[in-house]
């Protein structure tokens, strides 16, 4: 099925926004996609047309088994790009998710094919996130916890949840990426900052916030 560019992009948000919720508002949507509800409503009738979604009026929206097979086939495009971009043409990671926004659209089953396959059939993205399989399955994540939360002093990074680019700017000005191994210096009660070491650079502070964002296992 050929989908535009706008219509590929409603997909992909629908089926973000669905991960948390069962039912997809049209204002949820509205505010994700940084357009009007009424612009939603008209989209909304399209891709029922379609049959990939379900939508009635004032009661949301639900991707249907071929919605969420078409946007797990974008996701999976948009992950390779950020792979390629990041591990053959040396973007850094907060440089990626425009381009990547980009090339996602690009449709060809062929091409992605051989992506993966010159990429090693990655599981993860350079953010953590899994990357969907040609089958639309994803490998199942092993247990992780925010760095704030983690009790062991010696942590691996596995993914970042806030990916804007100022938070990745900054992580990556501290030579803070996935796979980093860090070790917990201390906890400062006072604004619930986080004292860390990384090997061969010196101990750094990072705020709570910060913290909150970067997702880690024992090493």
């Amino acid at each position: 099925m050929n989908l535009s560019i706008a219509e590929e992009n409603y997909v992909k948000s629908i089926y973000k926004l669905q991960e948390g919720d069962a039912v997809v508002t049209t204002n949820a949507l509205a505010y994700e996609l940084e357009t009007k509800p009424a612009s939603v409503t008209d989209m909304a009738k399209k891709l029922k047309e379609k049959k990939l979604i379900d939508y009635e009026k004032y009661k949301g929206i639900t991707l249907t088994s071929e919605g969420r097979t078409m946007a797990l086939q974008i996701i999976r495009r948009h992950r390779l790009w950020e792979c390629f971009l990041v591990d053959k043409l040396a973007f850094s990671w907060e440089e990626i998710h425009e381009l990547a926004e980009e090339l996602e659209h690009v449709r060809s089953e062929k091409l992605i094919s051989r992506l993966s396959d010159y990429l090693g059939n990655p599981v993860i993205d350079p953010h953590g996130d899994p990357i969907p399989d040609a089958q639309g399955k994803m490998a199942k994540p092993r247990p992780q916890t925010s760095l704030d939360q983690a009790n062991a002093r010696r942590l691996v990074v596995t993914a970042v949840t806030d990916q804007s680019t100022a938070l990745l700017a900054f992580l990556n000005a501290k030579n803070i990426k996935l796979g980093t191994q860090l070790e917990v210096i201390a906890h400062y009660e006072y604004d619930n900052s986080i004292e860390i070491k990384l090997k061969q650079h010196p101990a750094i502070t990072i705020s709570e916030l910060v913290a909150k964002n970067i997702m880690v296992r024992p090493v």
